[in-house]
């Protein structure tokens, strides 16, 4: 009784929010002229393959250029979705050059370029079928910003009166807002729609999610979905649940991460601990709703790299098959798929090397480019079959069933394979023939994606 009352109480809110956007001067007009000029529509939640940019780690240009010129790589990869992290400039009060510390909402870092090239870095991505989402930072800006000096209003202040950082952090170069404020709610969103109206973009990754109230997630979202002839994807950098009634179509898996860092790791936890994870992390999220599914991100990489957190290059490929295959969107970090091995990579000095690990980038082309082409991939209904080292699950449809074995460990095992796995399969990424018996060895690291 008290989950319908909360929907009752959601949906009035929705439809209130739903008119205030169409008749308020801040929102924009169900009469408005068509804001997707190309007529690209972003693939569905289930069918999103993501990929996190850092600008300045992914090209030797370090801008938008840069981006666009390995747009066709990113095709290639199987990409349909690129997260760029954030273009704005970036603060210099308190400021040690994060880009999450934000000065200016509606303008693009001129380092990167300009708002033309990011236009045109949208138009290029959308003629390759790829969507475009900006990372968005809602919680803080730069101590800096002309917010702070025009409204100072719009911030969390102490007893003193002084405007503080966001509690509970160490993140000393920002600024934190008030949500109390609805004027400062308000040209949050139009900074919001800026970027959708005058670049085209497909969506936003919206950092530090669990920081902001659910109720002005609920009033952005609303007036996002309200810009007419412009579907959007919405990503929340948080793993509340609440994410998804206010909108968004995916948050982060962060306890998938942490579960599989315990797999392959020096804790060497059970290997059908993925399977409770899994489970726990989708208890009441709605079947059209997905989590984000990774090995790696930008903050995960400035620490530690694929590489070293899952004992090498074959340990961190078996890794990205769990998080491909299991039951989310993938999602890939720059210069994952050639094995980036140092962490300084990402700190602005140096860039990735392309020509490095071909292997690797075959090995995840391969894996993607079947994960595409299969709807039960990734969207089949899922049984899994516990093992302590080794992962094993199924995915099917009516017309297929496909079968994912991962060894987790460094060192040769044999499992016992369930009756129900027995007999002929099609290797999917190979199309050799493999039948399975009732014991079956498989080496360091080793995976199959088998179907049938």
């Amino acid at each position: 009784m008290k989950n319908t009352i909360k929907q009752i109480s959601l949906l009035f809110i929705f439809l209130f929010l739903m008119q205030s956007c169409s008749k308020s001067d801040n929102g924009i007009s169900n009469d408005s002229p068509i804001i997707n000029p190309d007529g690209f529509v972003p693939p569905a939640t289930a069918d999103v393959v993501m990929y996190e940019v850092n600008p300045v780690a992914f090209s030797t240009s370090k801008n938008l250029q840069g981006i666009i010129n390995r747009l066709d790589n990113l095709k290639t990869l199987g990409i349909n979705t690129i997260w760029i992290m954030p273009i704005y400039p970036i603060g210099s009060v308190n400021s040690f050059g994060s880009y999450y510390c934000v000065k200016d909402y509606t303008s693009v870092r001129s380092s990167l370029g300009t708002l033309d090239n990011l236009k045109t870095l949208v138009t290029e991505a959308h003629q390759r079928g790829i969507a475009v989402l900006l990372d968005w930072v809602a919680n803080h800006t730069s101590w800096d910003n002309a917010w702070i000096y025009a409204h100072p209003e719009w911030y969390t202040h102490n007893s003193n009166g002084q405007i503080i950082s966001p509690a509970g952090t160490s993140w000393n170069d920002v600024a934190d807002l008030d949500y109390s404020n609805s004027s400062m709610r308000l040209a949050m969103i139009d900074a919001m729609k800026y970027w959708v109206i005058n670049a085209n973009i497909d969506g936003f990754r919206c950092d530090a999610a669990d920081y902001v109230p659910f109720d002005f997630w609920v009033q952005a979202n609303v007036a996002l979905f309200a810009i007419p002839n412009k579907k959007l994807l919405l990503l929340a950098e948080g793993n509340r649940i609440d994410h998804f009634s206010a909108g968004f179509q995916m948050n982060f898996a962060w306890d998938f991460l942490n579960t599989e860092k315990n797999i392959f790791g020096t804790t060497q936890a059970y290997a059908s601990s993925y399977f409770s994870t899994n489970t726990s992390e989708y208890s009441g999220v709605p079947s059209d709703k997905r989590k984000l599914r990774f090995t790696t991100n930008h903050d995960e990489s400035n620490n530690a790299t694929p590489i070293s957190l899952y004992g090498g290059k074959n340990g961190a490929l078996a890794a990205s098959v769990v998080a491909i295959y299991l039951q989310g969107v993938p999602l890939f970090y720059s210069g994952q798929e050639v094995g980036v091995a140092n962490t300084s990579t990402y700190n602005g000095t140096n860039t990735i090397d392309w020509t490095a690990n071909n292997d690797m980038l075959n090995s995840y082309t391969t894996l993607l480019n079947f994960y595409n082409s299969s709807s039960t991939a990734r969207t089949g209904t899922l049984n899994t079959f516990n093992d302590n080292n080794i992962v094993v699950f199924t995915k099917s449809t009516s017309n297929q069933t496909i079968a994912v074995l991962v060894n987790t460990r460094n060192t040769t095992l044999s499992y016992s394979v369930p009756s129900s796995l027995q007999g002929a399969w099609t290797n999917a990424l190979t199309g050799g023939s493999i039948s399975l018996s009732n014991t079956f060895s498989i080496s360091p690291f080793q995976y199959l994606i088998l179907k049938k």
